[in-house]
This record gives C-alpha cells, sequence and structure tokens, in this order.
C-alpha cells in the first residue's frame, strides 16, 4: 500500500474505522499518525495515535485485546483509514465487543445478525473441540465423527422441508438454525473454515 500520497489533517493525524473482518462490525472510530500506521502495516497489529496522551496506542498492550491487522484501506478522498481486523477480545475498554454498542436509533430489521451469529457459533465450536464430551453436545458430535454428524444433518434437512410445507414461520425458522449448526459443527469437524464457503459462494454469484 502506498502511503505517500495520504491525506494527514494540519496535526498530521487521519481517523481510523476498525472493523471486525469476519463480521464486518463497526467496533471503534480512532486516529493514528504515519508513525502509528507504518508500525500497523509492519506488524499487522492495531496501532493507533491517542490524543489525549499525546502518544502511540498500540491495540491490547494492556488488557491484552490485541487485534491482528487482515488489511488496511482508504477512502475516496485519501484521507480516512480502515483496519480490517480479528479481535482477540473485547474491543470497547468497557467489555463490550464494539465501542458502538448505544444505539440512539434501533433498527427496524437489525442487518448482518446471522452474519454475527454463525461468527460467533463457530468461534463456540471451535472451542468446544476440547471440551468433555460427557457434558458438551459439540464436543460429543465431534468425537463420533462426520458420519454422526451428516446423519445429524440429514435429519436436520429433512426437518426444514416438513417445517417449509407448514405455515408456522417459527418453526422453519427455528429448524433452519438447527441445520446451520449442524453443518457449522461438519465444517469444523473436517477443519475447514466457514470463510472457503463463503468465497465459494462469492465467485458463484460473481460469474
Amino acid at each position: 500500500m502506498a502511503t505517500d500520497g495520504l491525506n494527514w489533517d494540519e496535526r498530521g493525524l487521519m481517523p481510523v474505522v476498525i472493523c471486525d473482518a469476519r463480521s464486518g462490525e463497526l467496533l471503534t472510530l480512532a486516529w493514528a499518525n504515519r508513525i502509528a500506521l507504518d508500525e500497523t502495516l509492519a506488524t499487522r497489529s492495531t496501532v493507533l495515535y491517542s490524543r489525549s496522551r499525546a502518544s502511540l496506542w498500540r491495540k491490547g498492550e494492556q488488557s491484552g485485546n490485541r487485534q491482528h491487522v487482515v488489511a488496511v484501506t482508504t477512502d475516496c478522498d485519501r484521507d480516512a483509514l480502515c483496519y480490517y481486523v480479528l479481535p482477540q477480545g473485547p474491543a470497547c475498554h468497557t467489555g463490550a465487543a464494539s465501542c458502538f454498542h448505544q444505539p440512539l436509533l434501533a433498527p427496524d430489521a437489525p442487518a448482518g445478525d446471522l452474519r454475527r451469529a454463525v461468527e460467533h457459533l463457530r468461534a463456540t465450536i471451535a472451542q468446544r473441540r476440547t471440551a468433555d464430551p460427557e457434558h458438551s453436545y459439540v464436543a460429543r458430535l465431534l468425537r463420533e465423527g462426520v458420519d454422526r454428524i451428516g446423519k445429524k444433518i440429514g435429519e436436520e434437512a429433512t426437518e426444514v422441508v416438513i417445517a417449509a410445507k407448514n405455515t408456522d414461520d417459527n418453526e422453519l425458522i427455528w429448524e433452519s438454525a438447527d441445520l446451520i449448526f449442524h453443518l457449522l459443527v461438519l465444517l469444523e469437524a473436517r477443519g475447514i473454515d466457514p470463510d472457503a464457503v463463503g468465497r465459494h459462494l462469492l465467485q458463484r454469484a460473481k460469474q
């Protein structure tokens, strides 16, 4: 990325929007100077500039909630940045996942709930791999293997079809959630990142 043509303000600063690279959720709005940006690009770890302390701010240095930077983009005027990150813990000092958690106007239909749910489930399923199968349904499924998980997917797919033929939307939503959940467990069992499925879907959509 060429940084020479960026348009820093009179203080040598630029606003930085930080987004979750997987879910797309807005996490933080902060600031960076040229040194912070250069260090971010070099280390792939979020580095910002604190205006109140007049010093660099390395995200997670004290809290441990670091962010692995997978991409950095600039806007059309080259006077604002976006860091796409994989967060290792909450982004907000309050413990919230995002700094933007106090709604002034709630959306009629919140967007991205499926994406956020899948991201949460994939992380939870991966963590349950090492859990006690006697106390964790996911761990038990993973221990029993692909055949057992595949059987559950077949059962859930049939239930989705049956629910679709009925008139209860909530039943179809419930059964669809069960199907997606077990599919994510199957992908974990096979060691396949759900993002690989997403990339394939995007390739299909662009054809």
